[in-house]
């Protein structure tokens, strides 16, 4: 939706698209510099820039770092990925990473905003050899995702999958037990599986991030950032592909994450997030 768009929402639908807070989908989709937000979103992400300017680089960076991450699961030979948290379509989306490298590969989105299923189109061209589907599911009832149609009829669970849940954890605070959560979708995935994780830390700032917390939380959001050994928890049960939970630009950096490293505008700070790649034994 473009700025002017918002004046033009049907009443009726702000409780569906949950307009009075903002959401993560579109707040990351503003810091990429879409147009698929609303006011609500504009002015939480605005108030989050101001607390720590370093979003619209983490958000470049957890983006690139997917996308090398899949790259990698393809190249292990996986042609099953199950996206959670998708967010709004931004190409090349994951599907058109892996297939370029898998054509026949399989790959189910689900996320839990309405804007991402208004634009769920773009997730489904997929090349003719492979499948693509998306449901609208809350990442918060791992059991309606993996019994969905959808996933029953692109995954089959007797082969490996790679399971991407990038920058979608910060969103969920301890309350909503997110390390069973994880576990809940890790758990049914045959070994040789890939867990592939982001999610924002506050080490490398923490009075940046405790300020932007509080801002967020302010704006109707909720999130909660963890540190390294928070983090790591998550990738209980697999095991660690090397270099471990880095930095994401530490992980595997192409030509192009190496440039922005050199340029001085990947740091830890400016990231600010943990990432990493872990094997179902």
């Amino acid at each position: 939706m473009a700025e002017s768009q918002d004046a033009d929402v049907d009443p009726r639908m702000y409780e569906q698209l949950k307009l009075d807070r903002p959401h993560g989908a579109r707040v990351y989709d503003y810091f990429l510099g879409g147009k698929d937000n609303f006011a609500i979103d504009r002015q939480a992400a605005e108030h989050l820039l101001q607390a720590f300017p370093g979003f619209r680089t983490a958000a470049l960076s957890n983006r690139m770092w997917m996308h090398r991450a899949a790259k990698y699961a393809a190249e292990q030979g996986i042609t099953q990925f199950l996206d959670v948290g998708t967010g709004i379509p931004t190409s090349p989306n994951l599907h058109e990473v892996v297939q370029e490298i898998a054509p026949s590969a399989h790959v189910v989105y689900a996320d839990n905003d309405p804007i991402v299923l208004a634009h769920s189109r773009a997730l489904l061209v997929s090349k003719p050899e492979g499948k693509t589907a998306y449901l609208e599911a809350d990442v918060t009832d791992p059991q309606a995702i993996l019994q969905s149609d959808e996933v029953k009829e692109l995954i089959d669970f007797s082969k490996p999958v790679a399971l991407s849940i990038v920058g979608v954890f910060h969103y969920l605070p301890d309350a909503l037990k997110p390390y069973d959560l994880v576990r809940q979708l890790v758990e049914p995935l045959a070994p040789g599986s890939l867990l592939i994780f982001s999610h924002c830390t506050p080490d490398f700032a923490p009075e940046l991030w405790e300020r932007a917390m509080v801002v967020y939380k302010a704006d109707g959001g909720d999130a909660q950032v963890r540190s390294k050994e928070e983090v790591t928890r998550f990738f209980e049960g697999t095991e660690l592909v090397e270099p471990g939970v880095v930095s994401p630009f530490r992980w595997y950096p192409d030509d192009e994450t190496q440039r922005l490293v050199d340029k001085g505008e990947f740091t830890d700070i400016m990231c600010s997030l943990w990432v990493g790649v872990g094997r179902k034994p």
